[in-house]
C-alpha cells in the first residue's frame, strides 16, 4: 500500500487510475526481496515501532564497485518522523563510499534527502500507448540469450556504470525473457523483457544496437507498453518511442553519485 498511495499522490491529470498490484505481482515482489536478502543482507534495513510492526524498509545492494537501492518506503502515516533519514542513514553506511545509483520518486522529502546525501538527480521520461505496428522495422542479428552470455554482459555493464550484474543476472535470467545482440563486433546488447514484452533493463555497446533491442521489445509488445528510465543521456530511446507513437511523459529522477548517467542503457527500477 505504501507504493500504491505514492503513486497515487503523483500520478498526472492525464493519466491512468493507479491500479494496486495483482496477486501474481506482490508474490514476485516478495520473491525479488529474497534474492535481496540472500545476495546482500547487510544492505537490507526494516523500521519497526514499538508494537514492532515494520514501519519502513530499504532494500540496498553491493555489486562490485557499485552500490544501488532496490527499494525504499515508509508507511504514509509514518512520513516525515525521521525514519526515512535513519534507513537512508544505514544503507549509505553499507555502501561504504561506493558510486551508487536508483532511480527516485518525486516526493519532495525523498529528493531532498537524496541531494543531501550528495546524488545528482537526472529527471526521466517514460513512454506509454498501444505500438503502432505499422512503424516496426525489421531488425535482424538478434537472439535469445542464454546463461553462456552473461560473462560478456558483465563486461559491458563494467563499462557503461562501473560494475557487473553478477547475480542479478542470473535472476533475472530465470525470471525474465533475455534478447541479445552478440555477433556484431564491437557492437553488444542485451535487453530482459517481462511478460508483457516490455524492455525492464537494456544496455548496449552503442546507440544503433540499443535501438534495435527496444524495437525488438516493442515487436513484442501486447497492449499498452511502457518504456521508462529515460535520461536525457539516452534520448535514442524517445526517437524509438516517438516512431512508434508512443506518449512522452515524465516520471522521477535517476539520482546517481560518484558516475554519470549511463547511456546507453535504461535503468531497471529495481536492479539499476
Amino acid at each position: 500500500m505504501t507504493f500504491y498511495e505514492a503513486d497515487r499522490r503523483s500520478r498526472g491529470v492525464s493519466e491512468p487510475e493507479i491500479e494496486p498490484r495483482s496477486a501474481a505481482q506482490s508474490e514476485q515482489w516478495i520473491e525479488r526481496m529474497g534474492h535481496f536478502l540472500t545476495e546482500d543482507p547487510g544492505g537490507c534495513w526494516v523500521a519497526l515501532d514499538h508494537d514492532e510492526e515494520v514501519v519502513g524498509f530499504a532494500i540496498s545492494q553491493n555489486r562490485g564497485k557499485l552500490w544501488y537501492l532496490a527499494t525504499y518506503g515508509v508507511l504514509t502515516g509514518r512520513q516525515g518522523k525521521g525514519i526515512g533519514r535513519r534507513l537512508m542513514d544505514a544503507v549509505l553506511a553499507h555502501a561504504d563510499g561506493r558510486r551508487g545509483m536508483f532511480s527516485s520518486t518525486v516526493h519532495p522529502g525523498a529528493t531532498r534527502r537524496y541531494r543531501l546525501a550528495g546524488f545528482t538527480l537526472h529527471p526521466q521520461m517514460r513512454m506509454v500507448g498501444t505500438v503502432d505496428r505499422s512503424t516496426l522495422p525489421a531488425v535482424g542479428g538478434l537472439q535469445d540469450g542464454e546463461a553462456s552470455d552473461l560473462e560478456w554482459m558483465d563486461r559491458l555493464d563494467e563499462a557503461l556504470r562501473g560494475a557487473g550484474h553478477g547475480p542479478d543476472h542470473a535472476y533475472m535470467l530465470r525470471t525474465l525473457r533475455l534478447v541479445v545482440s552478440r555477433d556484431v563486433k564491437d557492437k553488444p546488447g542485451y535487453a530482459y523483457l517481462d511478460g508483457r514484452g516490455r524492455a525492464v533493463l537494456l544496455a548496449a555497446a552503442d546507440e544503433e544496437t540499443a535501438q534495435g533491442l527496444l524495437w525488438e521489445a516493442l515487436a513484442s509488445s501486447e497492449g499498452d507498453t511502457l518504456v521508462n528510465c529515460i535520461t536525457t543521456a539516452n534520448h535514442w530511446a524517445v526517437d524509438v518511442g516517438l516512431a512508434a507513437r508512443l506518449d512522452l511523459g515524465q516520471e522521477g529522477y535517476l539520482a546517481v553519485r560518484g558516475m554519470t548517467a549511463p547511456a546507453p542503457y535504461l535503468a531497471s527500477g529495481h536492479f539499476l
